[in-house]
């Protein structure tokens, strides 16, 4: 399947001041497959090293870090010449060896004509450990589970990505109603690689179901084998209350949803363990539409969301007949999933700030408060079809922001103040504000590739 990361790949290969680049991910959302993809696509040869599995690997950096022994034992290893014109080397699950991170600043340093990828399990937890890490010497690319975008290109829909990148939101009208069952399925099925494949291969729900669960389990599994003993109960459960915590009308992260009595200080490790193994997106309270946003953020307050739209719903035990139902999927258990799938195409988007606004007594709420090249956005999610929202006018009111955004269900329309974007498209309708601000010279455009 095609993922857009492929391109910010290309554009780091060709890149004159390459750095070698860490992927990083949450388990299972497709690091290997898109670093050896990559490989396959854009070079001639491709030295695949898995640390975990070749033991004969495991002092390969504990004598020295002199690149030129290292890449020489590779080669020994794989009997074949290293080309640093041709060959891509993959360093997967790097945490597993001592010393592999580290060997990165001295690639970068001494060796930066070779093309080098690493990524690894629960690397986010490595880089809080007694690490040696190297600064500055290294990208970093965020992988997420498929977006909207990549699922419709996924099931052949290309072309109603292309509409939506070109903003044709007038030819679009006359599909929204293909575009509306197509997002209802897919927040359904997520977008974990695996079972985006077996719903293109099967399109059987219940299969789908047993793979989101196998993934589930598998995360869990996780918690015992590399969390910290103490810390394995309290991760499960702010694990299994997520569904609880987002079916809430206020949808703000509260501890005693867990058990009675459950204080923040119980429960700070195992939500950054959670949020450093990028199992759980995070948006924290801002208490001004200011710049930078993050200046503003109250550090204690914040709601926690799951990596993907699909997991919530395995999580949640969403039975698959609410697809069927109308529209009833967006608003099943007070718009959960909606507000879900809305954080996840923002973190995707990659977008400066990602946070949420409500005023000193909580009596009004913005859903989403976003920082976006300069620009201060609000995003009022709506799961039914009234577009009605008093706190959302005040705000907007109040402030005056360059753009005020609603998504919904329904097509898209524009007023004086409001753009009403359909929930499949606001990621392109961002992405294209994005693109052209940038023709106008009014930024300068970035990508999720650190530095790049």
């Amino acid at each position: 399947m095609r993922r857009e990361a492929l391109q910010l790949l290309t554009k780091w290969k060709n890149q004159r001041s390459r750095k070698p680049l860490i992927v990083r991910g949450a388990r299972q959302t497709g690091k290997t497959w898109l670093m050896r993809e990559f490989g396959r696509q854009e070079f001639e040869d491709t030295i695949y090293i898995n640390f975990e599995n070749e033991p004969r690997f495991k002092n390969l950096f504990l004598e020295d870090y002199d690149t030129q022994r290292i890449l020489f034992a590779i080669q020994i290893f794989y009997g074949k010449t290293i080309d640093p014109e041709k060959t891509l080397i993959i360093f997967d699950e790097i945490q597993a060896v001592e010393g592999g991170l580290t060997s990165l600043k001295y690639f970068c340093e001494d060796a930066p004509q070779y093309a080098i990828i690493a990524a690894g399990s629960l690397l986010g937890i490595t880089l809080h450990e007694k690490t040696s890490f190297p600064v500055g010497k290294v990208f970093f690319l965020d992988l997420h589970p498929l977006s909207f975008s990549e699922f419709l290109t996924a099931n052949g829909k290309e072309l109603m990505v292309k509409a939506m990148c070109e903003g044709r939101w007038d030819v679009l009208e006359s599909f929204h109603s293909e575009l509306l069952m197509l997002l209802r399925i897919y927040l359904f099925v997520g977008g974990m690689p695996e079972v985006v494949q077996r719903w293109i291969d099967t399109k059987n729900f219940s299969e789908v179901r047993n793979v989101q669960y196998e993934i589930l389990r598998s995360y869990q599994a996780d918690f015992s084998k590399h969390a910290p003993k103490d810390q394995v109960p309290r991760l499960d459960m702010v694990w299994n209350s997520l569904p609880a915590q987002l079916s809430k009308e206020n949808k703000k992260f509260v501890y005693g949803v867990m058990r009675d009595g459950a204080r923040a200080k119980d429960f700070e490790l195992a939500i950054m363990w959670l949020y450093d193994c990028g199992l759980i997106l995070k948006s924290n309270r801002v208490s001004a539409a200011r710049m930078p946003l993050i200046a503003y953020q109250d550090l204690h307050v914040f709601k926690l969301f799951m990596v993907d739209v699909g997991l919530l719903s395995a999580l949640s035990g969403l039975d698959v007949k609410t697809l069927i139902d109308g529209n009833v999927i967006f608003t099943e258990f007070k718009g959960a999933l909606t507000e879900q799938f809305v954080m996840q195409e923002l973190v995707t988007l990659g977008v400066d700030y990602i946070g949420y606004w409500t005023n000193e007594r909580s009596t009004s709420e913005i859903d989403f408060l976003i920082q976006q090249q300069g620009s201060i956005i609000p995003i009022e999610v709506k799961s039914g079809n009234n577009l009605r929202s008093r706190s959302f006018t005040l705000f907007c009111q109040a402030n005056n922001p360059d753009c005020a955004l609603k998504t919904s269900p329904l097509p898209f329309h524009s007023d004086t103040n409001v753009q009403n974007v359909p929930l499949y498209g606001l990621s392109s309708f961002l992405k294209n504000r994005e693109i052209e601000l940038s023709l106008k010279g009014k930024v300068i455009n970035s990508s999720v590739v650190d530095d790049l």
